[in-house]
């Protein structure tokens, strides 16, 4: 029995899985139980988040009927970016870590990073931990849209924005497991984008799901949900300013393919699944024609593993 945990900026979810390394996506659907759901605690010590996690373990264990003992892995994909404390993986991303921008964006803490690997090692023999853009990266390429693709990306564009990142068949990960981060890229001077690493004018501050709530709140989108219905419902304001995310989120995945001369691209995460229709075109736009001989060819398509994709994500890591 191995356990999946996929930890991001706005929710946890663990499941259980009895995993064999040539299961097929069905297979792999049938497999996945025990499955839990919570928003990600972010008061308290730096701690909260792995007692969090522990605790939603231990309660699927007590739903399936097994003991913790009996777990052989653990597999992590979470947001990131990822620090090294005393040889053990910590998380420090600003959509947790109210530390790193200050009080300005609003998270009940201060932490910078928070404790991950280390607090899981003494409960699981087995852990192993992964950027959530590589985890999914290699969930797609094993059972999703980027199969028999070589050099390809998963893009996320949800709470935060993030990469996985493959080129001739290697998956690209870095000193500290951060390839990737091409949300935290600058792409504007604008004063009014704080992001939550602290960066003004970054990917992430102008685009994530976080930020659209931020920027926008003012002109009556409390949020990236609302934004997409009065722009669907034809609302000029609405249908430019959703012009401009896929204009500057376009500009993010041209930059990609020119620097990595890439195949596919794979398209996940809460805000643009729930809108896939809708702002996949408009993506696909903001590479037809620029600089053919870097982009002729490139496909930008949706998660063939959809709104599973995280929990896949952690079980391509354990089986």
């Amino acid at each position: 029995m191995k356990a999946c945990v996929d930890l991001g900026g706005t929710k946890i979810a663990v499941s259980l899985v009895d995993a064999s390394p040539q299961m097929s996506l069905d297979e792999a659907l049938s497999a996945l139980q025990s499955r839990r759901m919570e928003p990600t605690e972010k008061a308290g010590p730096p701690d909260t988040v792995a007692r969090q996690v522990l605790r939603m373990l231990g309660q699927a264990c007590e739903a399936a009927g097994i003991r913790e003992q009996d777990i052989a892995a653990v597999g992590v994909s979470s947001c990131g970016p990822f620090v090294v404390a005393g040889g053990m993986i910590e998380v420090s991303n600003p959509n947790i870590c109210g530390g790193m921008a200050g009080p300005a964006r609003g998270l009940p803490n201060d932490w910078v990073s928070v404790p991950l690997e280390a607090p899981l090692r003494q409960r699981f023999a087995g852990v192993r931990i992964e950027n959530d853009g590589v985890g999914a990266l290699q969930a797609e390429r094993r059972w999703g849209a980027l199969q028999g693709v070589d050099s390809c990306a998963y893009v996320t564009w949800s709470t935060g924005i993030g990469f996985g990142l493959c080129v001739d068949g290697n998956i690209l990960r870095g000193k500290h497991g951060n390839a990737g981060h091409a949300g935290h890229t600058f792409v504007s001077d604008s004063d009014d984008t704080l992001c939550g690493c602290g960066n003004v004018g970054d990917l992430e501050a102008l685009v994530a799901g976080n930020a659209i709530e931020r920027r926008f709140a003012g002109q009556g989108y409390a949020g990236a949900t609302a934004l997409f219905t009065a722009a669907r419902a034809g609302e000029t304001a609405a249908l430019a300013i959703v012009d401009e995310l896929c204009r500057v989120m376009g500009r993010g995945l041209y930059n990609l393919v020119a620097t990595l001369d890439l195949q596919r691209i794979s398209l996940g995460g809460g805000v643009f699944w729930n809108n896939r229709d809708f702002l996949l075109p408009r993506l696909q736009a903001q590479l037809r024609g620029k600089l053919p001989a870097l982009t002729g060819g490139v496909e930008v398509v949706a998660a063939g593993l959809g709104e599973r994709v995280g929990d896949f994500g952690a079980l391509a890591l354990v089986s």
